[in-house]
């Protein structure tokens, strides 16, 4: 179990639970649980969309440049 906020240790994971939406009083709640593919793919993820670019093939990426 690691508990963590780099991306680039995130998109390597065998399962992610992410919590959220937002963090204190607004947080806590699981917002999705699945690979990084499946977070990246979950609408209401805040993680998902940061992590979705990062899960794209580099020639994906370099063409949105």
């Amino acid at each position: 179990v690691v508990i963590e906020h780099n991306l680039d240790v995130i998109k390597t994971a065998d399962w992610i639970i992410d919590l959220g939406p937002e963090g204190g009083n607004k947080g806590g709640t699981i917002v999705c649980t699945g690979t990084p593919e499946d977070v990246a793919a979950h609408p209401d993820s805040y993680t998902g969309q940061y992590l979705k670019p990062l899960l794209e093939p580099p020639s994906a990426r370099a063409s949105q440049n």
